[in-house]
């Protein structure tokens, strides 16, 4: 289906398990994004990041109000990361934890992962700051400093993961990936997965399940963040609202 111009996968559990099996087995790379309404609204004026995200090989609905006016089944970024590690360690395959900002965020992701998966092979992990700093320009082009990103690509090529979680923050992140997937040939499966490192590290504390069943997930982040007033305002207000004008036309 599509919203607001962006592709929205609709799978249930199984058959995205299926999916990323059949990922896993291939011989090629493929691209996973989760778009959620913040993602959408961004992409209204963002073409580039629009066809990005149309050109990943699976997209799932993140968000409870995407899921709301899609009909998608929901499955949080964090909750999909689960599911590629349970698979990846039941095929012997490899991952590598890309982003977050932070070395003691990765080293706490390694360690969360590495008791829920004792036999998931986790080859390396690398904060990608210089990235994490990155602000796009005026006209929402992303330059990374060339050195560096060639450096931290061989590094991934050295540790040869067959799935690569990358964590730089929605929009950057997907846009590194499709920029770069193609110098880095032994990964299956890449995706963007936004702030799920720091849930897992225990940095921040995510909400109840009953929050999150019940799509409250929200609320409990900006209460804790409310810093957060900006975004979520974006991914409720504004999002709703040019879903509506959308449908208008």
């Amino acid at each position: 289906m599509n919203i607001l111009g962006v592709r929205v996968d609709n799978f249930n559990t199984q058959e995205i398990l299926k999916k990323l099996s059949y990922f896993l087995d291939s011989n090629l790379s493929h691209k996973i994004f989760t778009p959620n309404p913040e993602m959408l609204v961004d992409a209204q004026k963002d073409h580039y990041f629009k066809e990005v995200l149309n050109s990943g090989d699976l997209n799932v609905c993140d968000g409870f109000g995407l899921s709301l006016v899609s009909g998608a089944k929901r499955l949080p970024g964090v909750d999909l990361m689960m599911l590629i590690c349970q698979i990846a360690e039941s095929k012997n395959k490899s991952i590598y934890l890309l982003g977050s900002g932070s070395q003691e965020v990765i080293e706490g992701s390694k360690n969360f992962l590495e008791k829920k998966f004792p036999q998931l092979k986790i080859v390396g992990g690398h904060p990608g700051l210089e990235i994490s700093k990155i602000k796009a320009d005026e006209k929402n082009i992303i330059v990374y400093d060339k050195e560096k990103n060639d450096d931290l690509i061989s590094e991934i090529i050295m540790s040869a993961p067959d799935v690569l979680l990358v964590a730089f923050g929605h929009v950057k992140q997907e846009k590194w990936i499709t920029e770069n997937l193609r110098d880095l040939p032994s990964v299956k499966i890449a995706i963007g997965l936004g702030g799920s490192f720091d849930f897992i590290s225990g940095k921040i504390k995510r909400a109840p399940k009953f929050l999150r069943l019940i799509g409250l997930e929200w609320l409990y982040r900006l209460i804790r963040q409310p810093s957060r007033i900006k975004r979520i305002w974006k991914a409720t207000v504004v999002f709703l609202f040019l879903v509506l004008k959308n449908k208008k036309v």
